[in-house]
């Protein structure tokens, strides 16, 4: 949908009850613009270029009034690198129209810069709350969604921002909290493992760094003034696995090194390259750029599983290690790891098998709910899928209405609460991607499973 601005800006200010001078008198205005691809087509979307940096895009489906209006405030995943840009709140846009398409007005931020940065991009997600309440209007309930990475910063901006009282009417600034595939439990326990991975690649494979290239530490990801790119990286790890192949194309000593990384670090064939990725890119900009070059990351004492006694042996004699440096490990707690004082209803939703944010983070944010004494306002639902990036639009459903029921009538869902409002969510339409009929369906929750802790799966030491 694409309309001129003015008529546009007078169209959404005559829906919400609202003249456009009122954006006028609370700071820039938005301006009118196309909606992404699956966003329902009677919606008006709206950016707009904040002062920290951050670019911002609100969705507002047809008939939505603020007073009787539900509204989410969205925080990507990733973190995403380089400069703040609009192109990546317009992929969640696509991704999430589930939201807009099922009646929620949905607002994101690209966050003030790429990199890591959760209490930086927590703050981001107040200013969007605000920018979101003085252009469009304070909804009846306005919901934080955090997925992936976003998780992580929807869960600290819950504890920095969402209980605190808002405007004359005193109420909070968020409602409740909905938290999907997250990356939840801080950096440590989330990252660790990829510098596990990149010391066992490297003994196996000795490609990452080359011995014809200068020598640094792993936890770097690599040094400074680098060029390599990741085409180049997935070139490498090709030359030494043989992963873009079929198993039985592969050479034996691809095969024998495939084998030894997989047995030692718990990721997968599929998940092999965008793990190195975040192992190489995001460690250069966490390390250098965020904790002054310094390791928040320990396999000092990691003990790692090999194929056979004899490789299990020559493996860990071998493997190079590094041991973290204790003002960087502070830092990086202190930015990343929820406290978990947060009395706001809180749903989280992840897949079992997801092979990127491991569902046993889940238990890491439960213990820390828990040790904050508000377990009672946390509940985890789990479903049997390996996705990470998008489950199913009947489980957010499923898990929106949960939330809101609970915010709205105290009535705290369950996970086989949310199965049985899933099942009744399937026979809704399915949001369309790009014309296409979406094949985000069926419900797939497991109302009993509970996951283990990191350690089960993660070798070695963690906070």
């Amino acid at each position: 949908m694409q309309k001129n601005k003015p008529q546009a800006l007078w169209a959404l200010a005559l829906a919400l009850g609202m003249p456009a001078a009122v954006w006028a008198r609370a700071g820039a205005e938005p301006a009118a613009a196309a909606c992404p691809p699956s966003v329902p087509a009677d919606a008006h979307c709206f950016t707009a270029a904040m002062p920290s940096g951050a670019q911002v895009m609100a969705i507002i489906p047809a008939g939505w009034q603020a007073a009787q209006g539900v509204a989410v405030m969205h925080a990507h995943g990733g973190p995403s690198l380089g400069k703040a840009s609009i192109k990546r709140v317009e992929e969640d846009a696509t991704r999430w129209a589930v939201m807009p398409a099922t009646g929620y007005a949905w607002a994101g931020t690209s966050y003030r810069r790429g990199g890591y940065g959760v209490t930086m991009a927590a703050d981001d997600m107040e200013d969007l709350r605000q920018w979101f309440v003085q252009r469009i209007g304070q909804p009846r309930r306005m919901v934080l969604h955090g997925q992936s990475y976003g998780g992580g910063v929807a869960s600290v901006a819950a504890e920095r921002y969402g209980s605190q009282p808002v405007g004359q009417s005193g109420r909070p600034a968020f409602d409740g909290v909905l938290l999907t595939s997250g990356v939840l439990g801080g950096g440590i326990d989330a990252y660790t493992m990829r510098l596990d991975l990149r010391a066992v690649y490297q003994y196996y494979c000795q490609n990452h760094p080359l011995p014809s290239e200068p020598q640094y530490p792993l936890w770097q990801g690599l040094p400074a003034g680098s060029t390599m790119t990741r085409a180049e990286l997935e070139r490498r790890v090709h030359d030494c696995t043989g992963i873009d192949k079929p198993a039985a194309e592969r050479t034996p000593e691809q095969a024998r090194r495939l084998q030894g990384i997989l047995a030692a670090v718990p990721v997968t064939e599929k998940s092999l390259n965008g793990h190195l990725n975040w192992a190489t890119f995001l460690f250069r900009d966490l390390t250098q750029h965020r904790l002054g070059d310094r390791n928040p990351f320990d396999n000092t004492r990691t003990y790692y599983q090999g194929v056979d006694a004899e490789a299990q042996q020559q493996l860990n004699a071998g493997v190079l290690r590094y041991a973290a440096d204790p003002q960087a490990v502070g830092q990086l707690l202190a930015d990343s790891r929820p406290t978990g004082r947060t009395q706001l209803p809180t749903v989280t939703l992840r897949g079992i098998r997801d092979q990127t944010a491991f569902v046993e983070l889940a238990n890491s944010y439960q213990q820390i709910r828990e040790a904050a004494g508000t377990a009672g306002t946390l509940v985890q639902v789990y479903t049997s899928e390996g996705g990470h990036s998008y489950l199913s639009d009947p489980e957010y459903r499923a898990a929106m209405t949960g939330l809101l029921a609970w915010i709205d009538q105290g009535d705290k869902p369950t996970p086989r609460s949310v199965a049985e409002r899933c099942t009744q969510e399937a026979s809704r339409p399915a949001v369309t991607q790009e014309g296409k009929a979406s094949s985000n369906t069926g419900c797939h929750i497991e109302p009993d499973y509970q996951p283990r802790p990191i350690g089960s799966r993660v070798p070695g030491p963690r906070l």
